[in-house]
């Protein structure tokens, strides 16, 4: 301070970042991007021990819980981790981080405490061996964490490295080992591998489907591998969706006669009627479902089997195997008064005759998408694309909360659509003659969490008209399975009884699998399904048939991997790819898919054991 006449003056400084700030902050964001890339098989104990010491440098240390309690619980772990502690230290632990959660004065101890506990309860096994067997559960030869990220456990490390090479139609046969799926993959698929990147550890995740466009872009076509010598079974596979043909390709491929029944015009289930154009062109899936039916499976369109249980019991003893794989392609319904009005449609039955090619006209019409998923994306984005006026998307949580595709949201944005979150659907008002008038919703707001995700409750502000002529319902999907339940195909909550090898437990040699078992999942998780129904079924039949790849995968290059940038697909400009159908994503261009090969750390040959020493090609 300075005195200056009467008047008594203090100086003010701009406070600057320092090194050490500049330095912490990097640290925080490196341990998120590891922790966010961390394998699925890492040790419980290990990781609750290292996020347990990063929480006690946190914690203000002024209360005896978190100061002194944090540590005694964090010695305990260690003292299981290096095999020395007995049952009566885990139970010391559980009741010691009890007392941190009730006693801690700020939330950082409590929340602290509250993880070590939700660990012990879902890994109690993994605790316990530790203890008793003196080893550790998890698998010590640690899997590459992408294949292990992907549902159908595709060889990522050897597709890359053979884009890298430009041998494109050998990056195609080898994702074709265990995806017949490959163009509808590199379009639309949600690339949970690349959650598992260890690239990520440096800078970001490899653009692992960018990189699966580019092969598929580049080989032309790409001939389906020789079936095996027929074995004289036969197999008939019920839907024709993508865990239905993926089943058939694998099948068909060990020698048996498979035929596959589809009750609509086309194969290819939700990826044809489910997924706009502007995602997946009908003449790209062709690609996939042509290699698929080249290797001699039978497809018998408009074939509705389900009508009858007769019908169902007559197919099944007609041969020697069946899957069930008929999707969810029922819509449901999101009970509201005013529902029944004319111009309200399920997002199934709308998508559905998109694609039939019967495009509505929702010229100069204001439209109304209720729902947050990646369903609710694509019926609001055809709704632009069919001449609506206004579009708004009405969702009762929050725009975070969204189950869809930070993308897709963002995309729909772009092109024109209005959000509308935190607005629960009350009722739908009709006019005169019964057409949508209105939708009436109430604003929500964000109250407390329940199962891990933040629930919507009423913000008191009253009513919100919204007008419309046209309300799309996307709140999820459900499956036709009353007659299949009726044969013997046991049902319960809507869905499919299986065992874990996807033989239904009701009857000898019948297998379901898909969104009928799981309920409506991504396109990958539906041809996991198929791959590994078709591999039991092989079993089930009498033989251990094994897919076999005949493609040289490229050593890996010594070299040093500095920080690059991701290189992220591009898209259309919104205002000239919201009017039509047109494939709204470009490619990557040789230079970028260059560059973003060149980042594949290859965890297949360097810090995973899955792959060392030659790949096991077979399955």
């Amino acid at each position: 301070m300075y005195q200056k006449g009467d008047v008594l003056l203090s100086r003010l400084t701009f406070e600057t970042q320092s090194r050490s700030d500049t330095f912490i902050q990097s640290l925080y964001g490196d341990i998120g991007r590891r922790i966010a890339a961390s394998p699925s098989d890492v040790c419980p104990v290990d990781l609750t021990y290292s996020l347990l010491k990063m929480a006690q440098t946190q914690t203000c240390g002024k209360c005896t819980p978190c100061r002194i309690g944090l540590e005694q619980v964090a010695g305990l772990l260690d003292k299981i981790k290096s095999h020395k502690a007995t049952m009566a230290d885990l139970d010391e632990i559980i009741r010691q981080s009890n007392q941190i959660m009730e006693t801690a004065d700020c939330a950082l101890g409590k929340t602290a405490a509250r993880m070590v506990l939700s660990g012990i309860e879902t890994f109690r096994k993994d605790y316990e061996a530790h203890i008793n067997e003196h080893h550790c559960t998890t698998n010590p030869q640690r899997t590459i964490p992408c294949v292990a990220g992907c549902p159908a456990h595709v060889d990522i490390p050897g597709y890359i490295s053979l884009v890298k090479n430009e041998s494109y139609a050998d990056a195609v046969r080898v994702i074709r080992k265990d995806n017949p799926f490959p163009v509808a993959c590199a379009l639309i698929c949600e690339h949970p591998c690349e959650h598992q990147c260890r690239r990520a550890y440096i800078d970001a995740p490899v653009n692992i489907r960018g990189i699966k466009r580019t092969a598929i872009e580049k080989a032309g076509k790409v001939e389906a591998p020789k079936c095996a010598e027929s074995t004289g079974k036969k197999v008939a596979v019920i839907g024709g969706g993508p865990s239905g043909l993926t089943a058939a390709y694998f099948l068909q491929l060990m020698g048996h006669q498979v035929t596959v029944f589809e009750r609509r015009k086309r194969l290819g289930g939700m990826l044809v009627y489910g997924i706009p154009d502007y995602r997946l062109p009908a003449d790209m899936i062709q690609q996939d479902i042509d290699c698929i039916l080249s290797t001699g499976v039978e497809a018998k369109l408009e074939s509705n089997i389900g009508n009858t249980p007769e019908e169902i019991k007559k197919l099944i003893g007609e041969y020697d195997a069946v899957y069930v794989a008929i999707g969810a392609h029922q819509g449901k319904s999101v009970r509201i008064d005013g529902e029944d009005a004319n111009g309200v449609l399920s997002a199934v039955e709308y998508l559905g005759k998109i694609g039939d090619g019967e495009i509505p006209d929702f010229t100069g019409k204001k439209v109304a998408v209720i729902g947050g998923g990646n369903v609710a994306m694509d019926c609001t984005r055809s709704a632009i694309r069919c001449g609506a006026k206004e579009v708004k998307i009405v969702y009762r949580r929050r725009k975070e909360d969204m189950t869809a595709l930070v993308e897709e949201v963002d995309g729909a944005i772009a092109e024109g659509a209005i959000m509308m979150d935190l607005h629960a659907p009350l009722r739908i008002e009709k006019d005169a003659n019964g057409n949508v008038a209105a939708l009436i919703a109430e604003p929500q707001m964000p109250s407390v969490v329940k199962g891990g995700r933040v629930s919507p409750a009423p913000a008191g502000k009253g009513e919100v008209k919204i007008d419309c002529d046209i309300v799309l319902v996307a709140v999820g999907q459900g499956i036709e399975w009353e007659t299949f339940d009726a044969a013997g195909v046991t049902a319960q909550a809507g869905r499919f009884v299986t065992e874990p090898w996807a033989e239904v437990a009701s009857l000898d040699g019948v297998f379901a699998g898909g969104d009928c078992v799981s309920g409506p999942k991504t396109a990958i998780l539906a041809i996991s399904a198929g791959k590994v129904a078709a591999r039991n079924i092989d079993n089930y039949l009498g033989f251990d048939h094994k897919i076999k790849l005949d493609v040289e995968i490229p050593a890996p290059a010594f070299a040093d991997r500095v920080q690059c940038g991701r290189v992220n697909m591009a898209e259309r400009e919104p205002l000239s790819r919201n009017h039509d159908f047109d494939l709204m994503e470009m490619p990557m261009s040789d230079i970028e898919a260059a560059q973003e090969t060149n980042r594949c750390l290859r965890c297949d040959h360097y810090g995973c054991g899955m792959f060392k020493g030659g790949r096991e090609l077979e399955w």
